[in-house]
């Protein structure tokens, strides 16, 4: 009965963790896009329900462990671009695209090797400048309003000491009592708490195409689906690579009319279901990601609730709330980026045109972050004499450990 109850239980904890360690982020990435409440609050509803369709076929259907997320970077790459000429339908539009982009890529193997193989230098530079604006929100926040964001930071640091897991779920139950005791009693009147779906008609700018959807799509890819594959793989699993952009590129279209903006493997949260913590045989662990993706499409139930205290909150408190969520991520990130000294002043230019947040012809720092440091490598590429006094080129690694679908399943 026990080894029953026990991935079930992993898959609990696996969608509270993830549903509260991130909301925030994607609310604010939502809002920051052009969407009103109700938009957000669907938007949110809408991933939860395509992430949970999409883990549980693909834990059923491969017997592995394969946990469903939203892209927590993509909902920080909203928060760093804004809102694109054209409001709102352009950022649908936009979803709709990167969608497309992710089943292209499970659908056409070279295309998912060409986005694996961008150098991780450059990509986790990209991404560390994608996050540095929200990760430096717990910091503006403790100067702005230090009474309230005093203790969420306090909190977050206590638990992130003791119980690291629950560190962000903590710092949030603490600034959701900050918010109700700092509110005026009529903050949630007039609040539509019930979930509801918002369609939204989409509309393409070209701008957009090359500033939000290229960058969605490369960000998603990079920092969710790569590390994503690495995890399993680090556990034993060689799950089909395919298969897995083709389900959650298809829910990210599914959710994208009703304002999900990306569904991807889960990279933070994928441990929890895929280690041994889930079940000591690995052959059972995929109860745990089913579990977890029903859990998190019941969390969904919850949007409207969610949104509605994020509206009522000083902006600033849930972006701090958001930033400390990240600030692995950015760890990790930049970590990647400044290893290899042969690349680190391209990863270092990749950074700082990305989180600049400069916007050229409508197409923001992420795409001419990437741009920039790629010309970089390009331009400086080293040289090193080989033994029969040639010339050989210093290759440039790029990410490693995607699998293609012929590869076997974990025994």
């Amino acid at each position: 009965m026990a080894g029953r109850v026990q991935p079930v239980l992993a898959g609990v904890v696996t969608a509270l963790v993830g549903f509260a360690s991130s909301f925030t982020v994607v609310l604010a990435g939502l809002r920051a896009a052009g969407a009103s409440d109700a938009q957000a609050a669907s938007g949110l509803l809408a991933l939860c329900v395509a992430c949970g369709l999409a883990a549980a076929w693909l834990g059923w259907r491969h017997r592995i462990p394969m946990s469903v997320a939203w892209s927590t970077p993509g909902a920080a790459l909203l928060v760093a671009t804004g809102a694109p000429p054209g409001g709102w339908p352009v950022a649908v539009g936009a979803f709709l695209v990167s969608g497309v982009l992710i089943v292209a890529a499970g659908l056409f193997p070279p295309l998912g090797r060409a986005v694996a193989a961008i150098p991780k230098p450059v990509a986790g530079a990209m991404l560390a400048g994608v996050l540095l604006p929200l990760c430096t929100a717990p910091v503006r926040a403790l100067v702005e309003l230090p009474a309230v964001a005093g203790p969420v930071v306090v909190g977050w640091l206590l638990l992130h000491r003791f119980a690291r897991r629950w560190a962000v779920p903590g710092a949030l139950l603490v600034a959701v009592v900050a918010i109700a005791l700092t509110s005026p009693p009529t903050g949630l009147t007039g609040a539509t708490l019930a979930p509801s779906i918002v369609l939204t008609a989409p509309a393409w700018e070209a701008s957009a195409l090359v500033g939000l959807a290229l960058p969605l799509f490369l960000v998603t890819m990079a920092a969710q689906n790569v590390p994503g594959m690495a995890v399993l793989a680090g556990y034993g699993y060689r799950p089909p690579f395919g298969a897995a952009l083709r389900a959650t590129g298809l829910a990210s279209l599914l959710a994208a009319p009703a304002g999900g903006h990306a569904v991807n493997l889960a990279a933070i949260t994928a441990a929890l279901a895929a280690g041994p913590d889930a079940h000591p045989d690995p052959d059972r662990r995929w109860v745990a990601s089913v579990t977890a993706g029903a859990g998190l499409a019941l969390l969904g139930l919850g949007a409207g609730v969610a949104t509605a205290l994020v509206a009522v909150a000083p902006p600033i408190l849930i972006e701090a709330v958001a930033g400390l969520a990240l600030l692995g991520a950015l760890a990790t990130a930049l970590a990647a980026a400044v290893t290899d000294p042969a690349t680190r002043e391209a990863a270092v230019v990749t950074f700082v045109v990305t989180a600049s947040g400069v916007t050229l012809i409508g197409v923001g720092g992420a795409f001419w972050g990437l741009i920039a440091g790629c010309l970089m490598l390009l331009l400086f590429h080293r040289r090193r004499p080989s033994a029969d006094g040639q010339e050989k080129s210093t290759p440039v690694q790029g990410n490693r450990g995607v699998q293609a679908d012929r590869t076997p399943q974990h025994h």
